[in-house]
């Protein structure tokens, strides 16, 4: 794959930086099977479901994440089909844990110089506050509303928002849907409904529990249909007892959007606020 132009990273790496999720590789993942009896109702076997998943992902630890950061890489794809175009990053995402605000920061990494090997970062994108915003050395621009828009309505129907926020909301509805398949695997199907009849399905794996894949419509206003958003989560390692998916795929009405592969995931390491201030520029290289 051909490398990309600093001017073009700000675009391809947006549509797949959101919270950071999930697909189970069951050989290194303990089960977490629990028979489900035969007299629950759809609404208990779905909670049920909902909370064998978040033990499945580390229970209280992963409920109480301050902070993660992680290295990775993305391809971008044209109508399903890869074209060539690969980009490496370095994000710090800060978790709404202890009255803190959540916020994201991610760097694009380019070479240096054919005199100077290694990478360095030029342009960084930071998410806080409902807003998005590119940084250089030279200053913040504000990324475009169409963009932002997209960012904050994934993270709002993420796995850690339906955890953290939809279930505890009054009016919300979790109905245990039977079975499915994801990629050959046996899932078992939850979708969770708000009082606005917003919903979100969350695919589990039927041995693991782990997260195999979130599904979510909205409306589109300028054509009045219906969009859809799919992330798939695949090849689970355990990081700080964390299971974390390394492989992230994204998908826009069917169509294959981006592959997200991570590596060097941390967790909890004290990340300071400035780093997401859009305000404390990039210094000059």
């Amino acid at each position: 794959m051909k490398k990309v132009p600093c001017t073009l990273l700000s675009g391809i790496l947006l549509a797949a930086l959101a919270p950071p999720l999930l697909r189970g590789q069951a050989s290194s993942i303990p089960s977490a099977t629990t028979a489900a009896p035969t007299a629950q109702t759809q609404e208990q076997r779905g909670r049920q479901l909902m909370d064998e998943m978040v033990t499945a992902l580390g229970g209280d630890e992963w409920l109480h994440r301050k902070d993660m950061q992680f290295h990775g890489r993305i391809a971008a794809f044209f109508q399903g089909r890869p074209n060539g175009m690969v980009v490496e990053f370095d994000a710090w995402q800060q978790f709404p844990e202890g009255g803190q605000p959540q916020a994201e920061r991610i760097g694009f990494l380019t070479d240096k110089s054919m005199l100077f090997p290694g990478k360095k970062i030029d342009v960084v994108q930071i998410w806080t506050g409902g807003e998005g915003y590119e940084v250089t050395y030279k200053g913040k621009t504000s990324l475009p509303k169409d963009q932002v828009e997209d960012y904050y309505r994934r993270q709002n129907h993420s796995i850690e928002s339906v955890v953290r926020d939809w279930l505890k909301a009054p009016g919300v509805m979790v109905l245990y849907d039977g079975t499915s398949m994801v990629e050959r695997r046996m899932a078992d199907e939850v979708t969770i409904l708000s009082a606005n009849n917003d919903g979100v399905t969350i695919d589990l794996d039927a041995t693991t529990h782990l997260p195999l894949r979130r599904t979510f419509q909205w409306r589109n206003t300028t054509f009045k249909d219906h969009d859809e958003d799919v992330e798939e989560y695949d090849d689970y390692h355990t990081f700080q007892g964390l299971p974390t998916p390394l492989t992230i795929t994204r998908y826009h009405n069917g169509d294959m959007t981006n592959q997200r592969f991570l590596t060097n995931v941390q967790y909890n390491t004290g990340l300071p606020h400035e780093l997401f201030n859009p305000d404390h520029l990039l210094k000059k290289k």
